[in-house]
């Protein structure tokens, strides 16, 4: 199991280097594919799907939507603007999105009526906000801001890299449990490490990366606060994730990854993490003036 889970780690990091570092059409196609699959598996964890058909409309509405979602912010963003205009263009995608997305379930739900019960329906739509929709500011941050592409990794940062600090601190020091039904397995003191250790590497990513190989100047004080606020939300991210699936009585979203699970399994976190990061970037731009 360790080494089919250390595989399978490595295989997704490579794959996260790669499609980021390319960025434009490449990253908007994987992070639409990765959202489609993660709003499966929400929709399956949640009983919105109960058919033995293969999809059924709630699910097949969110996969359309998913799909013009996507390819209206890449087409806003042209495929790769540099210059940071593009995100004023975005926020009317991402409204108009919610609102017809809305609309399309309640169409579902009126004239299908009484096949889908309203639990369903409202489980479709959380089921698309929650991952389509957070999983796109990876995107609007890579493709967004003019140095997107040194700014879109403070997401893993604050995710994967304070859920490694809080279980090396919550190893060596943990005793005190955080959410004893939830995850047994957390500490206080874990996820103290992985606060402070999240602050530490944004620190460093932001003066030894960000502000020397850009003209960004982003305060270090502001990169320590924002990532010590994204690894708090990260973790409140992965232990919802973990909420659902105890109410549905499920230990994995899908098997999709051999040794982590589904998608939702692994992105958890990042789901999460991403849209805080972007608004964190997003007022340190406008407070500071760091020209990001």
């Amino acid at each position: 199991m360790f080494w089919t889970r250390l595989i399978s780690g490595i295989s997704l990091v490579m794959i996260a280097l790669v499609t980021i570092l390319m960025g434009n059409g490449v990253l908007a196609a994987t992070l639409c594919l990765i959202s489609m699959i993660a709003y499966r598996e929400l929709t399956k964890a949640c009983h919105v799907h109960t058919e033995k058909k293969l999809y059924n409309a709630p699910e097949l509405a969110g996969i359309v939507m998913t799909l013009l979602y996507y390819a209206l912010l890449a087409g806003m963003l042209n495929f790769g603007s540099k210059d940071g205009s593009g995100l004023t263009k975005v926020y009317p995608v991402i409204v108009t999105g919610v609102a017809v997305s809305l609309i399309l379930y309640l169409f579902i739900y009126v004239f299908t009526f009484p096949r889908y019960k309203a639990s369903q329906i409202m489980a479709a739509m959380f089921s698309w906000l929650y991952a389509p929709v957070m999983l796109s500011f990876i995107y609007l941050i890579r493709e967004g801001f003019a140095y997107g592409s040194y700014l879109v990794w403070l997401v893993f940062l604050c995710s994967w890299g304070s859920d490694t600090c809080a279980y090396a601190v919550g190893v060596l020091f943990g005793k005190h449990k955080m959410t004893p039904k939830l995850s047994p397995k957390k500490s206080v003191e874990g996820a103290v490490g992985g606060v402070a250790g999240a602050s530490i590497l944004f620190v460093l990513y932001t003066h030894f990366a960000v502000n020397q190989y850009t003209e960004a100047t982003i305060p270090l004080l502001l990169a320590a606060v924002l990532g010590a606020v994204g690894a708090l939300v990260s973790m409140v991210g992965d232990l919802a994730a973990s909420a659902i699936k105890r109410d549905h009585d499920i230990k994995d979203y899908g098997k999709l990854i051999p040794g982590h699970g589904g998608i939702m399994d692994r992105f958890d976190s990042v789901i999460i993490a991403a849209p805080l990061v972007f608004i964190g970037l997003a007022l340190i731009a406008g407070l500071s003036g760091a020209g990001i």
